[in-house]
């Protein structure tokens, strides 16, 4: 597995997300894309990782709680329209 300071030292070096950084991420990491964001985010949630990049960790989170507010409110929306 890799160390939560090198998933987020490289997240820091390709903030955004792009086609580019899907292949970076296989060709650096050696791992799928899917694979990277699970343990990311694990490595932002760390201790481990928040001591080694902190400001990153917490952009990650962030970016996190955000997407999750959208996925929420588009739920919410589709079950609102069922009803």
């Amino acid at each position: 597995m890799l160390p939560h300071a090198d998933l987020l030292e490289f997240e820091q070096r390709w903030r955004r997300p792009c086609g580019a950084k899907d292949e970076a991420i296989r060709r650096e990491l050696r791992i799928t894309p899917v694979r990277y964001y699970m343990l990311l985010k694990r490595a932002a949630e760390s201790l481990d990782g928040i001591a080694a990049h902190p400001v990153t960790a917490r952009l990650v989170r962030e970016r996190q709680q955000r997407q999750a507010a959208i996925r929420s409110q588009r739920t919410m929306r589709h079950a609102t329209v069922k009803a």
